[in-house]
């Protein structure tokens, strides 16, 4: 009886290679099976570890839609079969994920799918809300700050509320939805205070202040953040 290969989930980083770490970095080399997400024909979880991947690999495309009006669901179904045919067969299997694969990560989803049937781990990264902090070198809290991330597809009211009780905030996701954030943030009196940054760690990398954002060039990987506000006793 084949005994079923072992399932890896491992985060890779928000863009820089260097920020893989050193496990699964190991992970990646020794699998003879990676996976990783593609949308738009292009795989960003990928394109970081191109330079590590070994030959002779097998490599699985997972094209995911990631659009609103579109479920992924039977997209994950797909990938998660795909996936099991290796592990039932013996293979080890590393899937890609940008940043972290339990915050916000595509990984979720086929964990879910395929944790119960296969022995599953889960190798942390660099989230790009941690990237970004150290890229505007802003300390995101201090002492005993609540903390928050929200994603800038709730609808204004609600991510005004959830504002105005955080110590310190960021908002990911922007993309088509800047200018709603924008404006809630100027109506709570924190537009001064946030910082924006697209494509954190990246070779195009930009900080812009938040007042010369074009609204229309926003793209997906960009966030704002509120840093905390402390004052020395």
């Amino acid at each position: 009886m084949i005994e079923a290969g072992h399932l890896y989930g491992i985060g890779v980083g928000p863009g820089d290679p260097e920020l893989i770490t050193l496990k699964a970095l190991r992970l990646l080399q020794n699998a003879p099976v990676v996976a990783y997400p593609v949308s738009f024909g292009k795989s960003l979880a990928r394109s970081i570890v191109a330079n590590y991947l070994p030959e002779n690999q097998i490599e699985i495309p997972m094209p995911f839609p990631f659009k609103i009006d579109e479920s992924a669901q039977p997209f994950y179904d797909k990938a998660a079969e795909e996936l099991a045919k290796h592990l039932s067969a013996g293979q080890d299997v590393v899937v890609l994920c940008e940043g972290d694969p339990f915050f916000y990560g595509t990984f979720m989803y086929l964990f879910t799918r395929l944790s119960e049937q296969f022995v599953t781990e889960v190798v942390p990264g660099v989230s790009s809300v941690m990237a970004s902090a150290s890229a505007l070198g802003v300390p995101l809290t201090y002492r005993n700050d609540a903390f928050m991330v929200l994603s800038a597809i709730l609808p204004a009211q609600e991510l005004s509320q959830k504002l105005a009780v955080a110590d310190a905030a960021v908002i990911i996701k922007l993309g088509k939805h800047f200018t709603k954030v924008y404006e809630v943030l100027k109506q709570l009196g924190l537009a001064e205070r946030a910082k924006f940054i697209e494509r954190a760690t990246m070779h195009n990398q930009r900080i812009v202040p938040l007042s010369e954002v074009a609204p229309d060039t926003v793209p997906y990987f960009s966030l704002i953040m509120i840093p905390s506000q402390w004052e020395s006793e």
